[in-house]
């Protein structure tokens, strides 16, 4: 293996695995953010902040992760472990136990 290959391995791998869709003016995502400080700072889990309405490209793996177009907006939460995803505002109970893997429902990979 190549060595910019594998540091590209290493990057993908180093990633946060919560992953945060937003909009830069959206009020429901303002809402969000005290409560994953709050989850930041209780867990000590990271998450990679994506923001939708002035990046084209962040809003396209958006869309590819929202296969059931059941969200079609932001805040849109999606863990890479799980394959679990979140919509909209949300309590910090529900998002904890995403953020945790501890939803009962989880997509298939």
């Amino acid at each position: 293996m190549s060595a910019e290959a594998n540091t590209k391995q290493q990057a993908a791998a180093e990633k946060p695995y919560l992953v945060v869709f937003y909009g830069t003016e959206c009020p429901h995502c303002i809402e969000m953010e005290p409560l994953l400080a709050r989850l930041k700072a209780e867990t000590g889990l990271d998450y990679e902040h994506l923001e939708v309405w002035h990046s084209a490209k962040n809003d396209q793996t958006r869309q590819g992760l929202d296969k059931s177009s059941t969200c079609g907006g932001v805040p849109f939460f999606y863990n890479r472990k799980s394959c679990q995803t979140l919509c909209g505002t949300v309590s910090y109970e529900r998002l904890k136990q995403w953020a945790l893997n501890r939803l009962p429902e989880a997509c298939e990979i």
